[in-house]
Order: C-alpha cells, then sequence, then structure tokens
C-alpha cells in the first residue's frame, strides 16, 4: 500500500503532466486512449471527461488517491 508521500508524488506527476501538455497545445495529441479509470476499470464519466480531459481515473478513485474523504 502507498504512503502519503507516494500518493502525493503520484498527484504531483499527474498535475504536472497535464499542465505541460496544456502548454502543448493541441497540436500535440497527449490524452489518454482509453476512457476506462486507470484503478477500477470503469468508463470516466463524459462530463468529467469535458472538465478534465487528461484525466486517467474516475472522480472516486482519484479522491481516494488524493486521500479525501
Amino acid at each position: 500500500m502507498a504512503d502519503r508521500a507516494d500518493i502525493a508524488n503520484e498527484l504531483i506527476d499527474e498535475r504536472m503532466a497535464q499542465a505541460l501538455a496544456a502548454r502543448q497545445g493541441p497540436r500535440r495529441h497527449t490524452l489518454p486512449v482509453s476512457d476506462e479509470c486507470a484503478d477500477c476499470g470503469e468508463t470516466i464519466p463524459a462530463a468529467r471527461r469535458e472538465r478534465m480531459p487528461y484525466a486517467t481515473r474516475c472522480v472516486a478513485c482519484q479522491t481516494r488517491r488524493e486521500g479525501r474523504r
């Protein structure tokens, strides 16, 4: 099981990748190929995909990963 530092580092890496991808602009295709959650395998809802196109997890899994309730 990952500790808080591991979870924080993963979150930082994910947010950094999102920021860099957003900065690259629309010319570079960096969206995930899959619309399935990386943790549970369920489909990431369309509303979340629109709001956060680089999301790799559903809201529930991302919330758990960030340690929120």
